[in-house]
């Protein structure tokens, strides 16, 4: 979604997407910030039924837990990334859902809930805790349908997860997904509560969070804050409870525009 090679080769004809694949990750905590997303040529890229690999770093599934092998070096400081992250699904869900109106970009929630270990050598750090495992798919760029839009995920006190996707279209209504995953991941749709206008990010990005009524939004950590996105950790209220969400805000045109696309290999080199 992000590749300024793939937008680049993409605007002379038919291109290949399995030629432009990478493994992002971003690291936040007392051990240091990391940031690395290498894209890789087809050739470093493996996939089977039950794993993926990119270079040095893999995705591998043995039908109860999602082992993420991480070996990178980051950007723009060359300092190595390196450990492993397993993702324990408490149930898998096959929901999948259209995020514009003609059906062509969809979303879904593999693991709405989880739990997650990490443990790193590079930087030296480990954690546990809950998680969650989504997947963005499309069959055209981003820019077509889509204006921007604002995500956010919240557990509730009964284990659930809550998730709204706001999205605003080039053409067309707005489009918004409320919706629950309870404990076996079953789906229920939700009437989302008002949008709320979030302080304006140092890039200037404006962005909303919807939140119950008497219960305001704030920002409690900014944690990406770049020209196009911005992703944050907000306390806000939902479904009558008072919760701590994951929130992101992606502007279309600002990832499209000339001086972004300049910007970008700075923190997404390519390889072979």
């Amino acid at each position: 979604m992000f590749s300024p090679y793939y937008r680049r080769a993409l605007s002379k004809g038919p291109a290949d997407p399995e030629d432009f694949c990478s493994i992002n990750v971003a690291l936040y905590g007392d051990a240091g910030r990391r940031w690395t997303m290498t894209e890789r040529r087809r050739p470093s890229m493996q996939r089977s039924q039950h794993s993926f690999s990119v270079g040095p770093s893999s995705l591998e599934w043995d039908g109860n837990c999602l082992t993420i092998n991480i070996d990178e070096i980051g950007v723009p400081l060359p300092q190595r990334v390196r450990g492993r992250v397993r993702v324990h699904p408490r149930a898998l869900s096959p929901f999948v859902t259209a995020l514009d109106d003609g059906g062509l970009h969809r979303w879904g929630p593999i693991a709405p809930a989880a739990r997650v270990e990490a443990s790193f050598d590079k930087p030296g750090a480990s954690w546990s805790g809950h998680g969650y495992f989504d997947s963005n798919e499309g069959d055209e760029p981003i820019e077509r349908p889509f204006r921007e839009w604002d995500w956010s995920r919240a557990s509730l006190r009964d284990g659930s997860t809550a998730v709204i996707y706001d999205v605003r279209q080039k053409a067309g209504d707005d489009r918004v997904l409320a919706l629950r995953f309870d404990h076996d991941a079953k789906v229920e749709t939700f009437d989302p509560p008002a949008r709320q206008p979030l302080p304006r990010t140092a890039w200037r990005i404006d962005r909303t969070m919807r939140t119950d009524a008497g219960t305001p939004a704030t920002v409690t950590q900014t944690l990406e804050d770049t020209p196009f996105y911005v992703r944050s950790v907000l306390s806000s209220g939902l479904l009558g409870e008072t919760v701590v969400s994951m929130h992101e805000t992606l502007n279309v045109p600002r990832l499209t525009s000339a001086a972004v696309q300049w910007m970008l290999p700075w923190r997404m080199p390519r390889t072979g």
